[in-house]
């Protein structure tokens, strides 16, 4: 099982009230959330591995050089270029979710220069045995693979109610299997990534043209051959497209190739170090949230 962290902090951010705080009075509510995610895919999985999957870079810069809106406004208006934009209440909250993680023995992995889904699909590249992927964002969709037994568990609400997309609900809900969704992701655009698309193709034409071409490949060289069914509509902004065309796979596409540091993925069935897990349930006020994932840990 990989995690897309980031993704699920955020949820559980925005899921649990900002009232539950540490005994301090700051708010650990993003690390409470996390905390309970994680128990209830324990309980509920049972992985034999877990792996915290982390954005060490968040905006790649070589992504940005091949499309310079990817992101961008995501950007914080006043923080350190080329910083995201956290709420400042949940910023706090990342260093002491990484240090409950590695007092509890759960794997993480970030890697300079590559986001969590560039981890996750090279971790999923790997992988020699079934793959759940567990993610708020679509764009990991591309990885399901039913051959290889990889799904996604995509949160619908919190992670006790989670969509498992695999190739059927893939072609049910937009036309395409796993291996064809990254295509769709590039034409059909993503204002959330600041990715533009092709004018005048949204997800359901998109879906068409692959049915039909195949793959973005086979609709392109279509928009080249003056005798293929393409609508003149279509042909226009595809080739007016070209440039963004020509670098938007490379950029939508996860990578498979980043350079992992040694890690463990084995699920632990009791804390790597209990004693400093100990001093950091008392020092945030933990409570009931770390108690769940150590009772399914243990079982």
């Amino acid at each position: 099982m990989l995690l897309d962290t980031a993704s699920l902090y955020f949820r559980a951010y925005f899921g649990v009230p900002e009232s539950v705080k540490s005994p301090d009075g700051v708010p650990v509510n993003a690390v409470r959330g996390l905390l309970d995610f994680i128990a209830r895919l324990v309980q509920d999985h049972r992985p034999d591995q877990l792996v915290a999957c982390l954005d060490a870079d968040w905006r790649p810069q070589w992504r940005v050089d091949l499309i310079p809106s990817y992101k961008t406004h995501r950007l914080a208006a006043e923080a350190t270029e080329g910083e995201e934009e956290v709420p400042d209440t949940l910023a706090p909250q990342v260093p002491v979710i990484e240090q409950v993680l590695d007092a509890l023995g759960i794997a993480r992995v970030g890697v300079p220069g590559y986001e969590a889904d560039d981890v996750i699909g090279t971790l999923t590249a790997r992988a020699t045995g079934p793959v759940q992927i567990v993610t708020g964002d679509r764009d990991l969709f591309q990885l399901v693979d039913d051959a290889r037994g990889i799904t996604v568990l995509y949160p619908v609400k919190g992670v006790g109610q989670a969509q498992l997309t695999d190739e059927a609900l893939l072609r049910e809900k937009y036309g395409v299997g796993g291996a064809q969704y990254a295509d769709l992701a590039a034409l059909r655009g993503d204002p959330s990534d600041g990715l533009p698309g092709v004018r005048g193709i949204g997800e359901k034409t998109a879906a068409q043209l692959i049915a039909q071409y195949g793959d973005l490949a086979g609709i392109r060289q279509a928009a080249l051959d003056p005798l293929s069914k393409l609508t003149p509509a279509r042909r226009k902004n595809l080739l007016a497209g070209s440039a963004y065309l020509d670098v938007a796979p490379t950029v939508v596409r996860v990578a498979t190739d980043v350079p992992l540091p040694a890690l463990d993925p084995a699920l632990p069935g009791e804390p790597l170090d209990p004693m400093t897990l100990e001093e950091l349930s008392t020092r945030w006020g933990l409570g009931s949230s770390l108690d769940r994932v150590l009772a399914a840990l243990a079982g």
